[in-house]
């Protein structure tokens, strides 16, 4: 009896994703004051993923729905905002295939152009990623020329962004996202935010009056990790190269920031709104707001393998050098900007173990340029620390960052488990409210994971994390300035997730065995 397997394959894809997340946080992200309670709450999203192919074009679609369960009353209305949205719309043309003969165009094994909005991913998700830790995810509005030839990957990208296509708009200013609607203006009067403006107020804060010395005000505070979309344009290149265990990237990424200038909307008996005019506000402004604020981010990534895990055990490198120059958002020069990082894995059968090193340089606190380095739009939750003090939302120490650790972890057929162990310190030294310098040192983390495939469409995963900070990280975090301020936080934290995710694939065929 002879046993033959047929499956179907169709042109057209669908699948979803429900990904629920329970936590409970006391002290993520950031040191929560003495006597804080933790916060619990399930958050949930849902997306559906719809993908066509025919010989020349690929064509895709992830619609998703992201919020916090009890967020809305069981009956919403129109004012509670609208938390459904296009995550990814795509279109890919192939442009060159050598092995499909109906293509005329020869000369190149593979080209297409991808053009939508998508998520862009590279390496290890270390500077470009799709952020997919985050419920909410990234993504780009861009076009994206991708080639392979000879073993070689190139890829092009560039995208554009405006705030408005509407009639009588003029210019190419553009003001990053997550304005709020209404701020409060000098005299404390709740008024509409003025067109083109991002407003500031003291300490950032929208409770704050507005101020002429004050910071940005933003709905959702952009990141040192492009939380928020605030680029202008950007133009990308990407380069890789296989040759048996060994992988080499390049990675050259230009990000460029509108540029504005201080401005202010009102009068003395009315009150004023001060903020960055990043929009003309008419005829009589000469201010030129084509121009950015260009950054450059350039670097390498050599990842080699040796040996094997079922003999003496595999040994995986990975080094990765790369530095920033060119100017930052404020348009402040940037100048020995520069982060590198290095590990080996040594694997033997299920068990691997990972010591490792990253470096991100920072600020000094006497000089006047920039020396921090920003880690671009990739996936810090992978790299720094489950517990995300660092490179995320709540902001990273203007100091840098120093980062040794050691991993250990388990991988059988349905169950992993993993423990990290990270060391952080600052790279330069900060400066508290009177001029003496905090210690380096800010505290350790122990993570630990546990992630299981119940079957084909169904994976738990469990975490727990205790961060064991120094005093040191609330100044460094920028919470506190001083350290009686900083001595009213814990410097303990922990945090604690269970998170189940079910991805149906809706064309799936189960195998079928035909006996002949």
């Amino acid at each position: 009896m002879l046993l033959a397997y047929c499956t179907t394959k169709a042109q057209f894809t669908l699948s979803g994703q429900l990904r629920t997340r329970t936590e409970v946080r006391n002290g993520l992200g950031n040191l929560v004051l003495k006597g804080s309670k933790p916060a619990v709450f399930t958050s949930q999203r849902t997306r559906l993923n719809f993908g066509y192919k025919w010989d020349r074009l690929t064509f895709g679609v992830a619609v998703q729905d992201v919020r916090v369960w009890g967020q809305d009353a069981s009956s919403i209305s129109n004012a509670d905002g609208n938390r459904f949205m296009l995550h990814e719309g795509w279109a890919d043309l192939t442009l060159f295939n050598s092995a499909d003969t109906t293509i005329k165009a020869k000369g190149i094994d593979l080209m297409s152009l991808k053009v939508g909005r998508q998520e862009l991913i590279y390496d290890d998700v270390r500077l470009i990623g799709n952020l997919d830790w985050l419920q909410q995810a990234r993504r780009h509005d861009m076009a994206l020329l991708k080639t392979v030839h000879k073993g070689w990957q190139i890829d092009i990208g560039y995208a554009f962004n405006q705030n408005t296509d509407a009639f009588g708009y003029t210019g190419t200013g553009y003001v990053p996202s997550n304005v709020p609607a209404y701020v409060k203006n000098s005299l404390g009067t709740l008024v509409p935010t003025p067109a083109g403006m991002l407003p500031m107020a003291t300490a950032g804060n929208a409770a704050n009056n507005s101020s002429k010395t004050g910071a940005p005000v933003f709905m959702n505070p952009p990141t040192t990790n492009g939380g928020n979309q605030d680029y202008k344009s950007f133009a990308s290149l990407y380069i890789s190269k296989k040759i048996k265990q060994t992988k080499f990237s390049a990675l050259f990424f230009n990000d460029n920031f509108g540029k504005y200038k201080l401005d202010s909307a009102g009068s003395d008996a009315t009150g004023y709104v001060y903020g960055r005019r990043f929009v003309s506000s008419g005829a009589s402004d000469a201010f030129n707001y084509k121009g950015t604020n260009q950054r450059y981010t350039y670097g390498l990534m050599l990842n080699q393998t040796i040996g094997n895990a079922s003999g003496f055990g595999k040994i995986a490198f990975q080094g990765a050098f790369y530095a920033q120059s060119g100017k930052n958002r404020d348009g402040v020069k940037m100048k020995d900007a520069y982060h590198y990082a290095i590990s080996a894995t040594y694997q033997k059968g299920k068990i691997s173990i990972t010591p490792g090193y990253e470096f991100l340089s920072g600020n000094d606190a006497t000089t006047a340029t920039d020396e921090k380095f920003d880690p671009l739009y990739g996936t810090p939750h992978r790299h720094w620390g489950y517990m995300d003090y660092f490179y995320v939302g709540t902001g990273s120490p203007a100091g840098g960052l120093k980062n040794p650790y050691f991993k250990v972890k388990y991988t059988g057929t349905a169950l992993t488990a993993g423990v990290d162990f990270h060391l952080f310190s600052i790279d330069k030294d900060m400066k508290k409210a009177d001029g003496s310098f905090i210690g380096k040192n800010l505290g350790n983390e122990l993570d630990f994971l546990l992630n299981y495939n119940m079957n084909k469409f169904t994976n738990i995963e469990l975490g727990y994390s205790i961060m064991n900070a120094t005093g040191n990280m609330a100044i460094a975090k920028a919470q506190a300035t001083t350290d009686a301020a900083a001595a009213n936080y814990r410097k303990t934290g922990n945090w604690f997730y269970a998170m189940i995710r079910f991805t149906p694939d809706f064309f799936y065929t189960k195998p079928v065995a035909i006996k002949q």
